[in-house]
């Protein structure tokens, strides 16, 4: 077996986990939902809410072009951030593992002349901050929308723990060489922390030290705050033709299910685990499942059209092709060895 058919089949097994997810995700909803009353209910959606959602889904894009210019240090304009941003989501449109974070990094170095590490350990701060939101809406909503009487008690201690894991990640940026002493001795010990944990604390430090300071530090977590409730307010507004006497938390809830449920290994943009995932939290909330799958289609194609016309147009501004685009980033970012 030659080095070209092993790079193959080790390419299919890292893809195929992810494609069966999506089609077991995909099969799931579509029996639940009633097919023949799929069409007329995405038609019934108003063009007015389809191109707030257009709207709203620009200024998401915007405003997270400012978060991860400031997660930068400002070493980026956010003219910069924002084409690389729209290049990575057409990245993850095509490709799977995640390939529009590591493409993005690569891609802004190069215009932004930074090293692609630095880059992309801002990339690691970002979803670190991610998580931390989505986590706590999750958490805050949940009790929520499972009609539970102690929800505020858990609403106020998921805001707690937030605010102690942020706390936690700014002690870490004043304090960058004990922390990473301190894993580095674990690691010795343990060969999957030496491995595993001690390369990706690297990246969080190295994207940590331009947030050292609490000016930066809560600047860039007040702009992703700012994104997150651009998305939540996405999410929100497109229910209300579903559901006009929907309260603002629903969207929180959404959008921290599909935060969680995207993160699953899927097909390219997310196929299945999208709409899976907003199917799921909707269901929870007492949407008929057949409006739910009508609402993540129609908001699940608006994203992708927008993301990808945007990331065609970022190209277009470089003079690359398509496919030189996609020949180069296959290479460098989706299969780096195989050269």
């Amino acid at each position: 077996m030659n080095r070209q058919t092993k790079g193959t089949i080790k390419n299919v097994g890292r893809w195929l986990p992810g494609v069966l997810i999506s089609l077991i995700a995909l099969f799931v909803v579509f029996r639940l939902a009633q097919w023949d009353e799929l069409g007329p209910a995405i038609a019934r959606i108003p063009l007015l809410f389809i191109l707030a959602a257009v709207l709203l889904t620009l200024l998401f894009l915007m405003t997270r072009a400012v978060a991860w210019r400031v997660i930068l240090g400002n070493h980026a304009s956010v003219s910069q951030t924002f084409w690389a941003i729209n290049q990575g989501y057409l990245l993850n449109n095509l490709f799977p593992f995640r390939a529009g974070e590591f493409g993005r990094a690569l891609l802004l170095g190069q215009a932004a002349r930074l090293p692609p590490a630095r880059v992309l350990s801002s990339i690691v701060i970002e979803r670190a901050f991610d998580l931390a939101i989505a986590a706590g809406l999750l958490l805050a909503t949940l009790p929520l929308a499972l009609g539970m009487a102690w929800a505020r008690s858990v609403a106020i201690l998921t805001l707690g723990l937030v605010i102690a894991g942020l706390l936690m990640l700014f002690l870490m940026s004043r304090n960058q060489q004990w922390v990473i002493g301190l894993v580095e001795k674990i690691g010795a010990k343990w060969g999957f922390v030496r491995r595993v944990v001690v390369p990706q604390l690297n990246a969080l430090m190295q994207g940590l030290s331009t947030l050292s300071e609490p000016r930066q530090f809560l600047l860039s977590l007040f702009w992703i705050g700012v994104s997150w409730g651009v998305a939540v307010s996405t999410y929100y507004v497109f229910l209300l033709p579903i559901d006009p006497q929907a309260p603002f938390w629903w969207g929180m809830f959404t959008d921290a299910v599909l935060a969680m449920g995207i993160a699953i290994p899927s097909a390219p943009a997310a196929l299945g685990t999208f709409e899976a995932s907003i199917v799921g939290a909707l269901t929870i909330l007492g949407i008929d499942q057949t409006a739910a799958l009508a609402y993540a289609i129609t908001l699940h194609f608006i994203q992708f059209v927008v993301t990808g016309i945007l990331g065609l147009i970022a190209l277009v501004r470089q003079g690359k092709s398509v496919g030189t685009f996609l020949k180069d980033i296959q290479a460098k970012v989706i299969n780096p060895t195989s050269s």
